[in-house]
């Protein structure tokens, strides 16, 4: 326990930590509160509903490097300012359109949607000296797991307990407390010695969007499809044998798996890269379909895979917070989102192509593959710049000890 002590020591991380926790909940249940009311109260099929779930997608991807940028030029109180009255214009109004309306307003609110996600993940950068980041990464990573567990959950039951328009407006009103709070409670996005520094010249995207900060997107992006196809494959694994009465606990299995494995990530003495915990990721998922004979035995199949989720995000956060130069941190974190939110969208339709193409143990099968050909392709600049680091690391040295003559001054 003690580099997780050792991290909410820091001044401010336990309540941004806290506040993260909250605040996630009701933009996790946005998907399936959407998908309730587009089906129910709208009388559309659940193509219509996926349609503004990419809808707001597609805009939040888009969005996201954009108000990091604007996060990283104006400060984060601005950006929260329009964001939470842009997601409180859209949730207001969003059970009195129609779909036709209702499609285009969901990419507006995409592309403004509230950036809980890479401002946390920006402010632990700033509160958090570079030694202690993992632990710090590991805890915010699990707590993103706490939310996919809750929200989701809670809207189900708002959902079938109340009515879809109804819990529009609590999701709606969720957001605009948790943008509030944070407004409130306003993290830095910059540490100490940032701000005293004074302001930094604004680097040009090319000398910090390198071929290694390209990779660890790439390798986000693969985590998150591994994960959104894995999660749609174990449903129809699950259908497929008329197990789905134990999809929640099988769901359950995993997402503990997720917590534990994230848990020892930040206890451990040393780091891992995001390559090897993507790799391993993807070659464990593939035969996790040998499995889907019996629900136990699939949620046993899951563990190996489930342990590595929760690692494998938080290293790729640690990374992109040591790669990105304090200036452009928020357009970086806002890029690593985007990469997160695409290989999630990606990830659910294609294992749901395969599956219908063939069946749920190729779905697994598919999904792990690609997180492994994603592992060889970045592979190579992962050792180039570990060969690079280890270079510098050796030349440094070896100018530290070597004797330096003596000058008139020294003498």
């Amino acid at each position: 326990m003690k580099p997780y002590r050792e991290a909410l020591a820091l001044p401010g991380l336990r309540s941004l930590l806290l506040v993260a926790i909250l605040a996630r909940v009701p933009l996790t249940a946005t998907g399936i509160t959407l998908t309730f009311y587009v089906v129910q109260d709208l009388g559309r099929g659940y193509g219509a509903a996926g349609l503004v779930g990419a809808a707001i997608t597609v805009g939040a991807a888009i969005g996201a490097p954009l108000l990091g940028r604007l996060v990283d030029r104006r400060g984060l109180r601005p950006v929260l300012v329009l964001t939470v009255v842009a997601e409180a214009i859209f949730w207001s109004t969003a059970p009195m359109l129609s779909y036709a309306l209702l499609l285009p307003a969901a990419f507006l609110a995409g592309l403004l949607a509230l950036p809980i996600f890479s401002v946390i993940r920006q402010s632990i950068a700033a509160l958090v000296p570079v030694a202690k980041r993992r632990p710090a990464y590991a805890l915010d990573s699990m707590s993103v797991e706490l939310s996919f567990m809750i929200g989701p959950a809670l809207a189900t039951v708002g959902v079938t307990t109340i009515s879809a328009r109804l819990t529009l407006y609590l999701v709606g009103a969720g957001i605009v407390v948790s943008g509030a709070v944070l407004w409130l409670l306003n993290p830095p996005v910059r540490s100490a010695s940032e701000t005293t520094s004074g302001p930094q010249p604004r680097l040009a995207r090319r000398q910090w969007l390198t071929s290694r900060m390209i990779a660890v997107f790439a390798v986000s992006a693969a985590a998150t499809l591994v994960l959104g196809g894995t999660d749609v494959a174990v449903i129809a694994a699950l259908r497929e044998n008329d197990d789905t009465a134990f999809t929640g606990v099988v769901l359950a299995v995993w997402a503990i798996a997720s917590l534990v494995g994230g848990f020892a990530y930040g206890a451990a003495r040393r780091s891992f890269s995001p390559v090897a915990l993507i790799g391993l990721l993807g070659l464990l998922t593939i035969p996790v379909g040998l499995g889907g004979s019996h629900w136990w035995l699939l949620a046993l199949a899951l563990i190996p895979a489930g342990v590595l989720c929760a690692p494998t995000l938080a290293s790729t956060s640690d990374a992109v917070s040591r790669l990105a130069p304090a200036s452009v941190r928020g357009e970086a974190m806002g890029l690593h989102g985007s990469a997160v939110t695409l290989g999630m969208a990606v990830g659910a339709p294609l294992s749901g192509a395969v599956i219908d193409a063939s069946s749920p143990l190729w779905g697994f099968a598919v999904i792990g593959a690609i997180g492994t050909l994603v592992t060889l392709a970045v592979l190579p600049v992962e050792l180039r710049h570990r060969r690079d680091d280890a270079a510098a690391l050796t030349t440094a040295t070896t100018d530290k000890n070597t004797p330096q003559p003596l000058t008139p001054t020294s003498a």
